[in-house]
This record gives structure tokens, C-alpha cells and sequence, in this order.
């Protein structure tokens, strides 16, 4: 019997979402949980890989297991408390339909990084302190605009991946300011994007190069001829994870997952 995990984890204390060897990984903490809980040995499927250092608002995985689970809430109750605080179960359900699957029946994700000019305590640990001044974010719109549709993005692709392809499909991107506390400067701003799919490191490096078109390093017009290039050396360098926050994961209706 398969079932969904909704959940969130703050990344910091994490090597990402996936195992990996002598480290801390949010999808071994969730494993071992469940082992310990239903008796069994239980692997989870994610939507995605995060990095190290790397948050997630809504993060969806599934696990199958041989006993049918008659009270999810308790469950979801009980992992909540042998989890560690950084990671929060909101819910488990029931897959009654066996083809869902977290990673590839995803039509959609959506990815936050966070961007705050000046100093400001309360925001440090979850966003960018640009240190460079100003932006000018109207240019940094008009360069996000040429991200949009079917292309290839191996110039933003870390080396050494694994993907069969670097051709994702990009919905929508742009810069919005937002305040994350009653009297803020007005100074703080996320980048959104939306893709069927996406690269190791690429909204990373994708938030660096647009910087650099804010700062006036870089022309708005050069955007499409970077994607051209497929060169990741003409790319901008990539932004510190800890201000990067996977969204959403959107499927079709059918599952009942949305956010």
C-alpha cells in the first residue's frame, strides 16, 4: 500500500533531502522514523533532490508499506515527535490510485529564493543579504522574462549531474517584493520560478546571474544568448542555499495533494 507525506524541513541542518553517506539527510531521518514507527523496513520516494543547506514550505514524498495504516493522522502525530524540529509532517494519506508517485507524477514546482538589502536580524537565517547595494529589479524582471518556455539550461546545470537531459519547460519567473514584518524597509524581494522540471544548482545559479543584470554587470538582452551558450562559465556564480525554498509540487487534482 502506497501513501503520500506532506511535509516541510528548514534545510540548515541538513546534507539535503537525498541519503547520503556519514551525513544527515532529511529522507534518512524520514526512513528511519518509519522503520522505527511501523516495524518494518520503509524507503521514501521524494519529489526532488534539495541540496545541502537548501529549505522546503511544501515538499511531498510517498512510502510503501505492508500493513495498511487504519489512523494516518496518529501516525503523522507520532513521526512529528520522533522527528527532529527542523522537519514537520502536515499529513499522511491513502494512495488509492497506484500510479501516483512523488517524484514523476509532478506536473509542476516551484521554487523561492529570498533576497533582502540591508541588514536585518530577523530575516538573516532564511534570506540573502545582497552586499553589493542596490538592484534594479525592473531589469532583472525583463532578463527573467527570457527564461520562459522549452529551452536548454545546461549554462545554470552544475557539473557532474546525473540528468538524461538539460531541456526543462519554465511557466513562469519574475521578482516580487514582499515584507516580512509590520514596519519593513521594503527592501526585501523573492525570485519565483515555475518549471517542470529542474537542474542540479540551477535556480541558484540562475538567481546569481539575474544579480549580476541588477547590479549592471550584465544586459537584460544578453539572457538569451547565455542559454544559447549552454556554458556555465559565462553564468553568474551560484547564491548561498540557505535562502532557497522549494514552494510547491503541484499534481493533477485527481491525488488531492495541492498546497
Amino acid at each position: 500500500m502506497r501513501y503520500a507525506i506532506v511535509l516541510s524541513y528548514d534545510g540548515s541542518g541538513f546534507c539535503g533531502w537525498q541519503i547520503q553517506p556519514d551525513a544527515p539527510s532529511v529522507q534518512g531521518a524520514l526512513e528511519q522514523a518509519l522503520a522505527m514507527l511501523l516495524r518494518e523496513k520503509v524507503g521514501v520516494v521524494g519529489a526532488g533532490r534539495t541540496d545541502t543547506g537548501v529549505n522546503a514550505s511544501y515538499y511531498v514524498a510517498h512510502f510503501d508499506c505492508n500493513v495498511e495504516i487504519l489512523d494516518t493522522e496518529t501516525l503523522a502525530y507520532k513521526l512529528n515527535c520522533v522527528l527532529s524540529p527542523g522537519i514537520a509532517v502536515s499529513s499522511i494519506r491513502k494512495m488509492e490510485d497506484g500510479d501516483f508517485h512523488a517524484r514523476f507524477s509532478a506536473l509542476r514546482r516551484t521554487y523561492r529564493y529570498y533576497v533582502h538589502i540591508g541588514k536585518d536580524p530577523f530575516i538573516e537565517k532564511n534570506s540573502y543579504r545582497y552586499p553589493f547595494g542596490e538592484l534594479d529589479f525592473g531589469a532583472m524582471n525583463l532578463a527573467a522574462q527570457a527564461l520562459k518556455g522549452t529551452k536548454d539550461f545546461s549554462c545554470f546545470e552544475k557539473s557532474g549531474g546525473d540528468n538524461k537531459t538539460s531541456i526543462c519547460t519554465v511557466f513562469e519567473a519574475g521578482w516580487h517584493r514582499y515584507c516580512p514584518e509590520p514596519g519593513c524597509s521594503g527592501q526585501c524581494w523573492y525570485f519565483e520560478i515555475t518549471a517542470d522540471r529542474f537542474l542540479r544548482n540551477m535556480v541558484r545559479a540562475i538567481v546569481g546571474t539575474l544579480l549580476e543584470v541588477g547590479r549592471g554587470r550584465r544586459s537584460a538582452a544578453s539572457i538569451p544568448g547565455l542559454l544559447d551558450s549552454g556554458d556555465r562559465c559565462e553564468a553568474g556564480q551560484s547564491v548561498p542555499g540557505h535562502a532557497l525554498f522549494l514552494y510547491d509540487v503541484a499534481y493533477p487534482e485527481a491525488f488531492g495533494l495541492s498546497r
